[in-house]
């Protein structure tokens, strides 16, 4: 009989190593604005935030729908934001459904961007209307 062939066998008993983001400790964050990371990109400086909602491992995760939509309500915002939208890189949810990821150009800390991240949030929950994007042309999960 042939056997069947493994569909990748360069990956077989493969063993990646962690990356960064799974050698913090989860069960002892809690909520609140992290710098997780600072990159260089040729000369610029980019920082990862994380913003925790709940509690990893300890409260329940947010539901999908309210994700997308603050996902798509807080990257909408934050890139037609005048003052800083040439900064902004990304702002999308994290796949554990525990908060999101802002990462902007530049050395900043937690304590310089969160008047930001206030603004962000106010917005977010005073805003009305449709969620942008919200249609098939724009979104893959709409």
């Amino acid at each position: 009989m042939n056997e069947p062939k493994a569909a990748c066998p360069h990956i077989l008993n493969l063993t990646l190593p962690s990356i960064k983001s799974e050698t913090m400790l989860h069960f002892l964050s809690s909520r609140g604005i992290y710098v997780s990371r600072r990159d260089s990109v040729r000369d610029v400086v980019l920082t990862t935030f994380d913003l925790r909602m709940s509690e990893p491992n300890r409260e329940p995760v947010m539901n999908t729908g309210e994700i997308h939509a603050i996902e798509h309500l807080g990257a909408t915002y934050l890139r037609n934001r005048a003052d800083i939208k040439d900064s902004i890189i990304y702002f999308g949810p994290m796949g554990c459904r525990t908060g999101f990821y802002l990462i902007v150009a530049g050395d900043v800390t937690s304590h310089e961007i969160a008047p930001l991240i206030k603004d962000t949030f106010e917005f977010i929950a005073d805003y009305t209307g449709e969620v942008p994007g919200a249609d098939p042309v724009s979104c893959g999960n709409y």
